[in-house]
């Protein structure tokens, strides 16, 4: 029976590739694709696959939250893969339930390996992941590093990765389903709980917390 998985990357042409690749392997089939966290949690839930594969830097939501949305909602093993290799990231995936963590440069072979671990239940991390992980916790056991966004709720994330896009409050409603009233309550909460004034400064937080990139 061939291990079901979810290919989510916002460009295309990287999970067209992957695609390609996973689909020669016979005990491997890809059942969905998507270009957004928003659409991954969605296309999970429909088509419930064993294993999602998933970038960080998505438009809308990004892999971590999305992680974690499958991660509390399904029973879906999550792979992380991305072009970033810091421990913010990686301890940001980890957390949010992510079973497996490699970067984009790794060879094809380790995606494989990476899903038929997850697939059995087992954890899977890059050998360059690994080094951040010993190397920073090696150093900085006693410090307590969390992401200053980690005092927002997941909806709160959400709501700021969207503003920090450009994204107006009448979209950012119309795409979570509440009325433009919720969006600002859930702004004004955000300002006040990460000590900001305006839209800059949280578009300035949200890229050094990683939570967007600087080319949004």
């Amino acid at each position: 029976m061939s291990i079901t998985v979810a290919l989510v990357d916002d460009h295309k042409l990287i999970r067209q590739g992957l695609c390609a690749l996973l689909e020669k392997e016979e005990d491997i089939s890809v059942v969905a694709q998507a270009g957004n966290g928003r659409e991954a949690v969605r296309l999970v839930d429909e088509f419930n696959p064993d294993v999602a594969i998933l970038d960080i830097d998505m438009p809308g939501l990004n892999g971590i939250d999305a992680a974690e949305l499958i991660s509390k909602n399904t029973n879906t093993k999550i792979i992380a893969l991305s072009i970033h290799a810091t421990r913010r990231f990686v301890a940001g995936m980890l957390k949010a339930g992510a079973k497996a963590y490699l970067v984009k440069q790794c060879a094809y072979e380790e995606l494989a390996n990476a899903v038929r671990a997850v697939a059995e239940g087992r954890s899977y991390l890059s050998p360059q992941i690994h080094d951040v992980l010993v190397n920073h916790y090696s150093a900085n056991s006693s410090k307590n590093e969390d992401s200053l966004l980690s005092i927002l709720t997941p909806r709160e994330r959400e709501v700021l990765q969207l503003v920090a896009e450009g994204v107006k409050s009448e979209d950012i409603a119309d795409r979570l389903f509440v009325t433009v009233k919720t969006i600002s309550s859930h702004r004004t909460a955000i300002m006040k709980k990460l000590s900001v004034k305006s839209v800059a400064e949280l578009t300035r937080l949200a890229i050094s917390e990683g939570l967007i990139s600087a080319e949004c």
